[in-house]
């Protein structure tokens, strides 16, 4: 205990890193304020009668942070800035001018964030008018002002808020401490901890011997936090010696190179991209059987069944094919071999050039088959926390994007705090090694 509150203090010592956490404190302050303003023209008494969204609804409900449910100017949240960053990500490995722009440097990045920016108000344009059919339907009586005025008063203001949302995460990553877009995405997700964590509390207290389940589930949530953590920061290390080179001429001569360092490799390279995959993939069935009358059929009714064994092994299985899909994308051996054998780097006992990228190749295909078998366990394990009675809300937490993406902000948050106490030599937040956030670890992605 003495030890933390010193690292608090030391913390606090620190005037740049004290106003960037209050800084970043005050934003998601507006952001989860803004999160309760109810759109012009909606009744909040009569929108609290209606029925809870569900589906990848309720996905979006809880990455929002709540918002969705309650008809915010913030329901769409940050989500379309998500997709749209996605989509340039994947342009820029098929388009040649966005190859172009990410080799550009610095210049070609910001080319790349003002085109996601504009990508982001029309995506958000077009939710913001399937949000519009949605409250039309599911709460008409909510309502209260002319259709068509509150189409478009709330197209506009839906946008200009997650325009504003995506402002302040930005500012949060230039301004505040760690990644702002995670840590807004974070924030929507831990909102919906407390509610969940009272409801299980009052359902295990109405049930005998309710209380010593419910320590064995918060006990067994913790084992599941730590087998995540050892997911994010998992790498294969691969051993790069430097060849020495001579550098100047004359009394300035110096000896460049001769070191050997390690190419880290990460275990899970694609992140959470696989689950929000997979996830989107899942929902398809069920949502066609709706539009087309076959809702009643049993192969519709296994994929609304979260909890059911196929449902399950078909989710499981393509979270390992996305993983490896993903990871395909984002690491390119080719691409390292390349940029090793510029900067007179080779791996001990390999070749360089073809041969270096197919020893890449091979080791990553390796570790990618135990690091997708896990991420797939990872993602289903919230319906086997449903099956041993707890409560869907409080499940969710056991597993799937919302604990992925709470570990792997909290990881990179911790570690960006950490390098400003190590710069200003003081003690790190653990007595020993470093703490590793997701960039860290080797290759990441969003």
């Amino acid at each position: 205990m003495k030890g933390l509150i010193s690292t608090l203090q030391n913390i606090f010592k620190i005037e740049d890193l004290r106003k960037r956490i209050i800084f970043t404190l005050g934003l998601i302050f507006i952001y989860r304020f803004g999160s309760y303003v109810v759109l012009p023209g909606i009744d909040p008494a009569a929108l609290a009668q209606g029925e809870a969204p569900g589906g990848i609804l309720n996905l979006i409900n809880i990455f929002a942070g709540g918002a969705f449910a309650r008809a915010s100017i913030f329901a769409l949240g940050i989500m379309p800035y998500i997709s749209a960053s996605i989509a340039v990500q994947l342009l820029g490995m098929a388009v040649p001018y966005f190859q172009k722009l990410q080799k550009e440097g610095e210049s070609g990045q910001r080319k790349m964030n003002q085109i996601t920016r504009y990508l982001t108000v029309v995506v958000t344009a077009f939710q913001a008018i399937g949000y519009n059919v949605f409250l039309r339907s599911t709460f008409s009586d909510a309502i209260v002002i002319n259709n068509s005025l509150f189409l478009f008063s709330s197209v506009v203001i839906l946008t200009t808020g997650t325009v504003f949302v995506m402002w302040l995460g930005e500012k949060i990553t230039d301004k505040g401490i760690g990644n702002g877009i995670s840590l807004l995405i974070m924030v929507g997700i831990v909102a919906n901890l407390p509610g969940a964590l009272m409801q299980e509390f009052t359902k295990r207290t109405t049930d005998a011997g309710g209380l010593v389940q419910l320590v064995i589930e918060l006990a067994f949530l913790v084992l599941v936090v730590m087998a995540t953590i050892a997911l994010v920061q998992a790498v294969r290390k691969i051993p790069v010696q430097y060849a020495k080179r001579i550098v100047g001429s004359g009394a300035r001569r110096m000896q460049m190179g001769g070191h050997r360092q390690y190419l880290p490799l990460k275990i899970n390279a694609a992140g959470v991209m696989p689950i929000i995959f997979a996830q989107a993939l899942m929902f398809l069935p069920s949502t066609i059987g709706t539009f087309v009358g076959f809702e009643s059929s049993g192969f519709v009714r296994t994929f609304t069944d979260y909890t059911s064994f196929g449902y399950n092994m078909v989710y499981f299985l393509l979270v390992v094919a996305f993983t490896y899909f993903y990871t395909a994308l984002v690491v390119n051996p080719q691409q390292i071999s390349e940029d090793l054998k510029r900067n007179g780097g080779f791996i001990p006992g390999v070749k360089p050039g073809k041969r270096t990228a197919e020893y890449i190749d091979t080791i990553l295909t390796r570790i990618t088959l135990p690091g997708s078998v896990f991420l797939g366990i990872v993602a289903i394990l919230p319906a086997f926390a449903q099956k041993f009675g707890i409560s869907q809300q409080f499940a969710l937490f056991y597993g799937g994007t919302s604990l992925l993406i709470m570990v792997g902000v909290v990881l990179d948050t911790l570690q960006q705090i950490e390098s400003h106490l190590l710069m200003r030599h003081y003690d790190g937040l653990m007595k020993s090694g470093r703490i590793k956030g997701r960039a860290s670890a080797g290759v990441s992605s969003i």
